[in-house]
C-alpha cells in the first residue's frame, strides 16, 4: 500500500511517494536554487535514508521526478548527487525522469568526479633511464644557462656602445636598492670586522711584541680578499634575494609573459638594469666596505697606545696598486655572478607562491657557491701571477 505523506510534512516543493512495488518517488517542483535547496535538503535525504534499508522493506528503484523543477543551479545539482549516492549506497537504484540534457551531463560530470581515481602502478626506471634523463635535464639547464649569460653580455655590451638606449631611471632605482640603501649594514659588518680581527690579532702577537704588524696585516687581508668576499656575500644576501623575489613574482603574476607577448625582452629590460646597477655599485661598496674595516683597526691601535699616523702609513704603505686592482677585479667578477644567478633563478620562478620562495632560497645559495668558486680560481690566479 503506497505511503503518502501529509503535506504538512513535507516543505513546499517535494512530493514523496511509494507503492507496492518498493518504487520511491521524489517529486521536485520549482527552481532548485541555492535558496530553495536550502529547505529541501534534509527533508529529502531523510525521506531516502527512512524508506530505503534502515530495517524497512527495502525500496528496489527510487525515481526523482524533475518534470516540474525549473531552474537548477549548482546548489540543485548538489543536491541530486547526494540523494543518488545516499540511495545507491543503500542498495537502491536511481533514475532521473524530466531531466534536461545539460543538467544530465553536469550530473554526470560529478558523478565522474566522485569516483576514486586509478592507481596507477609505480613506474620502475632502470638505471640507464635515470643517467640518460638527468644528463638530459643537465645539458638543457646548461644550455638555459649559455644562452642566459649570452643575453646579458649583449646588454651589457650594447649599455657601454650606447648609453643614450639605456633606461637610466630603472638603473638608478636599482642602485639605490642596492649600494644607497644597504651602506647602513655594510658599514656596520665591515667595522666590526676590522675591530675584531685586529683585538685578536693584538692578543696573539702581544706575547712576541710584533703588535706593529696588525695594521700591515688587517690592510692586506680587507684589501685583497675580505672586502670583495664580505661585500659580496652581504650583495648576495641583501640584493640578490630581492632581485629573485621581484622578478619570480613577476614571473607566477604572469608579467613576464606579457611583457614577451608584447614583444619586450624581460632579460634587457629587468635584468640589465640591475646587472648594470651592481657593476656601477659595488666597487663604491667594497671601498666603504675597507674604509669601515680600517676605523674599527685603528680603534684598537690607538686603544693600546699606537698614534693614528703609524696605523694608517703601515697600512697604505704595504697595500700596493696592485692590490687594488685585484681587489676591483674580484668584485667585479663577483657582482655580476650574483647579480646573474639571482635574475635567472627569478626567471625561472615555477607557479606558485611557494615558488617564490624557492627561487629565492635558490639565488641565495647559488651565489654563495658561485663566490666561493670564482675566489679560489682568483686565488690560483694570483699565485701563478705572483701578485
Amino acid at each position: 500500500m503506497p505511503h503518502a505523506p501529509t503535506p504538512d510534512v513535507l516543505p513546499e516543493g517535494l512530493t514523496v511517494s511509494e507503492d507496492a512495488a518498493g518504487v520511491l518517488t521524489l517529486g521536485f517542483s520549482g527552481d532548485l536554487n541555492s535558496r530553495t535547496v536550502a529547505r529541501l535538503w534534509a527533508p529529502a535525504l531523510a525521506q531516502v535514508r527512512g524508506r530505503v534499508g534502515a530495517g524497512r522493506p527495502e525500496a528496489v528503484l527510487v525515481r526523482l521526478e524533475l518534470a516540474q523543477a525549473g531552474y537548477i543551479d549548482g546548489a540543485g545539482l548538489a543536491l541530486l548527487v547526494k540523494l543518488r549516492a545516499e540511495a545507491e549506497a543503500r542498495g537502491a537504484k536511481v533514475e532521473l525522469l524530466g531531466l534536461s540534457g545539460s543538467h544530465a551531463h553536469l550530473l554526470g560530470l560529478a558523478g565522474d568526479a566522485e569516483r576514486e581515481a586509478v592507481k596507477r602502478p609505480k613506474e620502475r626506471r632502470g638505471l640507464k633511464v635515470l643517467v640518460t634523463a638527468g644528463m638530459g635535464n643537465a645539458l638543457a639547464g646548461m644550455a638555459a644557462v649559455v644562452s642566459f649569460v649570452g643575453e646579458c653580455s649583449l646588454v651589457v655590451w650594447e649599455a657601454l656602445r650606447h648609453p643614450e638606449r639605456v633606461r637610466w631611471k630603472d638603473v638608478l632605482l636599482a642602485a639605490m636598492a642596492v649600494g644607497v640603501e644597504s651602506m647602513p649594514i655594510l658599514l656596520l659588518v665591515g667595522f666590526l670586522m676590522g675591530l675584531i680581527m685586529s683585538f685578536q690579532s693584538v692578543i696573539t702577537l702581544q706575547r712576541f711584541g710584533g703588535e706593529i704588524f696588525v695594521p700591515n696585516m688587517l690592510g692586506l687581508v680587507m684589501f685583497r680578499e675580505m672586502g670583495p668576499l664580505v661585500t659580496a656575500i652581504l650583495l648576495a644576501a641583501r640584493s640578490g634575494s630581492a632581485f629573485a623575489a621581484e622578478i619570480g613574482t613577476m614571473c607566477v603574476n604572469e608579467e613576464l609573459d606579457a611583457m614577451t607577448t608584447m614583444g619586450i625582452s624581460p632579460v634587457r629590460f629587468l635584468v640589465g638594469p640591475r646587472i648594470l646597477a651592481s657593476l656601477f655599485m659595488v666597487p663604491f661598496m667594497t671601498l666603504f666596505f675597507n674604509f669601515a674595516s680600517l676605523v674599527g683597526g685603528a680603534l684598537v691601535m690607538v686603544s693600546i697606545g699606537f698614534p693614528l699616523v703609524t696605523f694608517t702609513s703601515r697600512v697604505f704603505t704595504n697595500v700596493t696598486g696592485t692590490d687594488l686592482v685585484g681587489s676591483l677585479a674580484k668584485i667585479l667578477v663577483f657582482s655580476l655572478l650574483v647579480a646573474g644567478v639571482s635574475c635567472l633563478r627569478g626567471l625561472n620562478t615555477g607557479g606558485g607562491a611557494s615558488a617564490v620562495g624557492r627561487s629565492t632560497t635558490s639565488a641565495v645559495v647559488s651565489g654563495l657557491i658561485l663566490i666561493t668558486l670564482a675566489d679560489g680560481v682568483f686565488a690560483v690566479l694570483f699565485y701563478y701571477l705572483k701578485i
